[in-house]
């Protein structure tokens, strides 16, 4: 594909972005439902409503531009959502599950912030006032779920998984002594 200038390069970062944001809001209900600690949940289900505003926010730009969201499929969030799907077939212990899935919730986000970093700075220099204001708008939202993900992991759940995995060495010790006798 070539893109001929800085305006069809905005509209094809922001097709990239629709498809990334319609790819996660079929992933998160299902991260959701994986997800053992309750506030790592509620933290999944309440950035799916906000995604889907991320969704209905980029629609709005799609119309000011008078352009169409289809034409281009998010390889990029794809590959970041088939990781999950990988993590979420296999029986890891619930704690260490949750901390994958935070991990792997951070690399979304993080490829979502260098998203609507880029777009905005294109609506910037394109003269979008509008849709600067409404893409700041959602790369705050993008670096607040962000912040919440690395409380939760810094304040509870690798903590919980660092417990875990010492768990479990306490217990293979335990075995391991009782097997000697």
């Amino acid at each position: 594909m070539q893109l001929d200038g800085l305006r069809e390069l905005y509209i094809d970062e922001l097709k990239d972005l629709s498809s990334a944001e319609q790819q996660l809001v079929e992933a998160l209900p299902e991260m959701a439902k994986k997800a053992t600690n309750a506030q790592l949940r509620q933290a999944f289900e309440n950035h799916l409503a906000e995604t889907e505003r991320h969704v209905a926010r980029l629609e709005q730009i799609f119309q000011s531009l008078e352009s169409g969201t289809t034409g281009k499929h998010s390889k990029g969030m794809e590959a970041l959502i088939a990781e999950i799907d990988e993590l979420m077939v296999g029986d890891a212990q619930a704690e260490a599950l949750d901390a994958e899935l935070i991990s792997k919730a951070q690399q979304i986000e993080h490829y979502e912030i260098a998203g609507y970093g880029t777009a905005r700075a294109y609506a910037m220099i394109l003269g979008e006032s509008e849709d600067v204001k409404r893409l700041a708008q959602t790369l705050d939202e993008e670096q607040a779920a962000n912040a919440l993900l690395t409380a939760l992991a810094e304040e509870l759940i690798n903590i919980d998984a660092a417990i875990g995995d010492e768990s479990g060495a306490r217990s293979n010790r335990a075995r391991a002594r009782l097997g000697d006798r």
